[in-house]
């Protein structure tokens, strides 16, 4: 066992745990804002150390390049896919008022009223 193996061996444990907290947190948050957040920042750190631990343990085999797709694919999507639900969890009230430190959407939703 070299360096290497112990850098990619250490890349995907800390990985895996931060893809456990992630999954944690969807099922222990009161709402789904909350777990829209627990569902996708900790969880796209997750499976981008897990996927740089398994480049590294695979350096030079072509599929390779398949993980760094799929790395970029997740750091594309996850954004969207989370802004879209906490749009839709706040148009829904779907949400917890007392854990809000600030509403911008209400704000934004009354400059838009204002200006029709």
């Amino acid at each position: 066992m070299n360096v290497l193996d112990v850098l990619a061996g250490a890349f995907v444990l800390s990985g895996s745990v931060f893809a456990l907290t992630a999954a944690i947190g969807v099922v222990r948050f009161p709402d789904t804002i909350t777990r829209m957040h627990a569902a996708t920042k900790p969880q796209v750190l997750g499976l981008l150390l897990v996927l740089t631990g398994a480049a590294i343990r695979l350096r030079g085999h072509p599929d390779v390049g398949m993980l760094i797709l799929a790395g970029l694919f997740t750091l594309i999507t996850a954004p969207v896919i989370a802004n879209r639900v906490g749009q839709l969890a706040y148009r829904e009230q779907a949400f917890r008022d007392d854990l809000l430190r600030r509403d911008e959407m209400a704000q934004r939703d009354d400059a838009h009223r204002d200006e029709a």
